[in-house]
């Protein structure tokens, strides 16, 4: 029992910073410790992760929208797109092999990272708000479908892919396209969090438990932090959580499996 919570209390820091700061997907976090340290199988640890991110995004959201940094309409259009191709994925990735699940958002996460301490996004919302509603309608319903298959078929809550693609497909300004991300994701996790349970199968409540509270926690801190800092003091303390929270799930996945 010591170790579960040790376990997922590291699970649930690593996450809720990721989601809080960068809206993170708490999968790219909780499935690779799960997996290796309580050896729960990697199906199951993907339903454990997204049912953290639900509440984790819920209230970073909550947050970042009551700071005036969250796109409910364009934010909407995606997010139904995503929710479609969520299911889609999921299902697909039952037929994966346990070592496939999550390698990728790993590798995102640290990718991300980087880019984020070398290019930083410094886009106004001025700039932002620049752009035809037509055309960011339809760049929403493509790259949400693109970003939903995704979510569905790696565990993740597509925050990283969201989070990429507000910012440099559609030139959303950080703390919008963060506070937009984990709107979506609280959703999208929630439809994978389900169809990962009717097809796998309830997890271990134990941990599922743990994980939800200590990710809940943590995300609401970093996302209060985050609203408060500067564009140029988001941008390297996103791209260092996200480096090290990608070089550590790398790390764990080459030196302890």
């Amino acid at each position: 029992m010591l170790t579960t919570i040790i376990v997922c209390l590291l699970a649930g820091l690593g996450a809720g910073l990721g989601t809080g700061f960068a809206g993170m997907s708490a999968a790219a976090v909780i499935t690779p410790m799960l997996v290796t340290f309580l050896d729960i199988p990697a199906y199951e640890a993907v339903g454990v992760a997204l049912a953290s991110d639900v509440l984790a995004s819920a209230v970073s959201a909550y947050t970042y929208g009551k700071n005036k940094n969250l796109d409910i309409r364009n934010g909407s259009i995606m997010m139904a797109a995503v929710l479609v191709f969520t299911m889609v994925g999921s299902y697909v990735a039952k037929l994966v092999p346990n070592r496939t699940m999550g390698s990728f958002s790993v590798f995102m996460t640290f990718l991300l990272g980087i880019k984020f301490i070398v290019k930083p996004v410094m886009t106004t919302k001025e700039t932002m708000n620049n752009v035809s509603g037509k055309k960011r309608v339809i760049q929403s319903i493509v790259c949400g479908s693109m970003i939903g298959f995704i979510c569905g078929f790696i565990g993740a809550g597509g925050g990283m892919m969201m989070l990429l693609i507000l910012t440099s497909v559609l030139g959303y300004e950080l703390k919008t396209a963060v506070g937009t991300s984990v709107f979506i994701m609280a959703f999208t996790a929630f439809t994978g969090a389900v169809s990962h349970i009717v097809i796998g199968g309830m997890p271990d409540m134990t941990v599922l438990v743990l994980c939800v509270v200590f990710t809940l926690i943590w995300a609401r801190i970093a996302a209060k932090f985050a609203n408060k800092a500067s564009p140029e003091v988001l941008n390297r303390v996103t791209g260092v959580v996200l480096t090290v929270l990608g070089l550590a799930i790398m790390a764990v996945n080459i030196f302890i499996k």
